[in-house]
């Protein structure tokens, strides 16, 4: 007889468990509270603006990327059929990865290196002339802390680096502020919070992979969806796993988890306007942190007192949403994405058309959007240059204004005319982003977990002391140790392993990945360092940089 695994939460993660469980024979129903599958990932209708029969205009959460260092979705992408390859096939490569200010024209980062002379001195020029206000020293001293990284053992990384945020770790205070803009400034593009609060064990890998990608030549760094995510993934992935057999219900939304005698029994449903309990063998809560802190009872604590690190999680989490710009007119930019390194509300755009050769916009909206410019938005809380209010103090139109006119005032520098007013047909605000308190403030429906410091102690396996209990979300402890569909990816395959372990399944398990190994054709050139700094950190010595003698 088939065991049944009830899925809680229907975004990439529970997706994610769902395909790894039912081509391993299990029995798998999943329940997502949108009536949108994908939960974060997940593009939506602007609703009514198609007319004449056509559709309605795509928008986001915000823009989706698949950096190099991806590697569990990617694979996951491969084995869901499209047309007649697959998903993976979708995904396109980025060439450029420009950046933004109010004083300078645009300045090129290549994003893919090829061995061409032309694009060798644009590199050339991004080291040593950036325009940027960096000093020689500046950018010795993030090499440095780079390279301490690379160099750290694993130990080192996860213990000490957890507790040192990314701030005090590259002595962004010693160095200019040029130096404190660009390389401690970052981790709000990224990660949506303050160097001041990102640990070092989650910032300083990712910056290391990501300026080691950006650097290798042939490939690039980051890939996007060849069109609306939904249309070029999602609805493609449901399909799938519908016909392999997965009873996927939306818009129904989990009242409760229900322990007893430290066994889950049962999950309350309400969906369709009735509320019912479903049974099954085991449970994979698939909810984002600020959920699944919710959803823990005192029986639940009582059985794993290890749960109460997840509601200590729920107040680590910052906002990074997007809002679409549809356009009359295809303003391209730069073949990749932006940052507006002097933008208040720490801005990143990618213009789309350029990247959905097969997308006819023509038939979305009244039929006459030619671009879309999807832009995140990652500070919300830093007043912005026309209203003085951060933008959880703005209605809708106010945050279009603000980051339209940021935008603005970052491309159109030196006499260049960028981006202008008359080109913008209309615009979408993420829709999780709530206009309802009463105190005038926006709230998030779904916010972004960050890694503060030390964090990591209260991050959950994806088994828990409840045995037929399993989380898959971007919190739990993975490699990858960052809140992205990769790492929602990853905790799933997770949590399908402890059940395959738990049921004593002989199925194979599903992959996991080390996701930073910084190996050249597959040669860790670093493994001696780590040889000798995990002896250092046994002892109680700190980071010294020096290779293992034993060679």
């Amino acid at each position: 007889m088939l065991k049944k695994v009830a899925i809680l939460g229907g975004g990439v993660a529970g997706l994610s468990a769902a395909h790894e469980l039912v081509v391993r024979g299990y029995e798998v129903s999943v329940y997502e509270f949108k009536t949108i599958p994908g939960g974060k990932a997940r593009s939506m209708p602007v609703v009514g603006s198609g007319i004449g029969g056509r559709r309605d205009l795509p928008g986001e959460h915000g823009f989706r990327l698949f950096p190099r260092f991806y590697r569990h979705v990617i694979d996951t992408l491969k084995h869901i059929p499209y047309e007649n390859g697959t998903v993976y096939d979708n995904l396109t490569e980025v060439t450029r990865l420009d950046i933004a200010t109010y004083t300078a024209p645009l300045l090129p980062l290549l994003a893919k290196i090829e061995f061409s002379l032309d694009n060798f001195l644009v590199l050339i020029k991004d080291l040593f002339d950036n325009g940027l206000g960096l000093t020689m020293d500046d950018m010795e001293q993030y090499g440095r802390k780079l390279w301490q990284v690379m160099t750290s053992c694993e130990e080192r990384i996860r213990e000490e680096y957890n507790l040192i945020d990314w701030w005090e770790f590259i002595q962004a205070e010693q160095q200019s502020p040029a130096f404190q803009k660009i390389f401690a400034g970052f981790t709000k593009t990224l990660v949506a919070c303050q160097s001041k609060i990102a640990n070092t064990q989650t910032v300083g890998p990712v910056a290391v992979q990501m300026t080691l990608d950006i650097t290798t030549p042939g490939t690039s760094f980051v890939r996007l969806l060849n069109g609306p995510t939904n249309d070029k993934w999602i609805y493609p992935w449901l399909s799938f796993l519908q016909d392999q057999g997965v009873d996927y219900h939306l818009a129904a939304k989990v009242e409760s988890i229900n322990c007893v005698d430290g066994i889950i029994r049962s999950a309350t449903i309400t969906e369709h306007g009735e509320t019912f309990d479903i049974e099954a063998d085991h449970f994979i809560a698939a909810f984002p942190v600020e959920v699944m802190g919710k959803m823990i009872t005192d029986s639940m604590l009582e059985a794993d007192p290890s749960l109460h690190g997840i509601q200590k999680l729920v107040d680590s989490v910052a906002w990074m949403n997007g809002i679409q710009y549809y356009l009359k007119e295809d303003v391209k930019i730069t073949h990749g994405h932006v940052i507006y390194l002097d933008a208040p509300w720490s801005l990143t755009s990618v213009s789309q058309k350029q990247f959905w050769p097969d997308v006819n916009l023509s038939e979305y909206g009244d039929g006459t959007v030619k671009g879309i410019l999807s832009v995140d938005i990652s500070d919300w809380d830093t007043p912005g240059i026309l209203f003085g209010k951060t933008a959880t103090h703005c209605t809708a139109e106010e945050i279009k204004a603000e980051v339209w006119a940021q935008m603005k005032l970052s491309l159109n520098v030196d006499g260049a005319v960028i981006l202008e007013d008359s080109v913008l047909h209309s615009w979408f605000l993420d829709t999780d982003i709530q206009f309802s308190n009463p105190d005038g403030a926006c709230t998030n429906m779904e916010p972004l977990l960050i890694n503060r410091v030390g964090t990591w102690d209260d991050r959950p396996e994806a088994f828990t002391g409840i045995p037929n209990l399993f989380l898959a979300s971007d919190y739990v402890r993975t490699n990858t140790n960052l809140a992205t569909m990769e790492g929602a990816n990853e905790a799933a395959r997770r949590a399908v392993n402890a059940i395959l372990q738990r049921d004593g399944s002989k199925e194979k398990p599903c992959k996991i990945w080390e996701m930073y190994t910084f190996e050249v054709a597959h040669v860790d050139l670093l493994k001696f360092y780590h040889i000798h700094d995990k002896h250092q950190f046994e002892k109680g010595l700190p980071w010294d940089g020096k290779m293992s003698k034993f060679l």
